[in-house]
C-alpha cells in the first residue's frame, strides 16, 4: 500500500495498527516520491528464557576434553 506523507500524518496511529494486524507494509510518499516504509516488526516465535536458544548451532569436531601438549604460563 502507497499513501502521501500528508495522510500518514493524519492517519499515522491508524496506519501503525493496521501493518501489525495484517502485516502489509506501507510506503509513505512526498510528492509522489517514496520516502519512508512502515513494515512490522518480525517477532520471535519462541519466548520464555535465552538458556538453551543456541542449542543445535554449532557442532564438536574433535575431543574438546583431552589434555594439550603445550604448557601453560600459568601452571610453571
Amino acid at each position: 500500500m502507497t499513501t502521501s506523507a500528508a495522510k500518514f500524518k493524519a492517519e499515522c496511529l491508524k496506519l501503525i495498527d493496521r501493518v501489525h494486524d495484517t502485516h502489509e507494509e506501507i510506503i509513505v510518499t512526498k510528492r509522489g516520491k517514496p520516502m519512508a516504509r512502515l513494515v512490522p516488526i518480525k517477532q520471535s516465535k519462541k519466548k520464555g528464557s535465552i538458556f538453551g536458544c543456541m542449542a543445535g548451532t554449532i557442532t564438536i569436531t574433535g575431543d574438546i576434553i583431552a589434555p594439550i601438549d603445550v604448557e601453560w604460563d600459568a601452571m610453571k
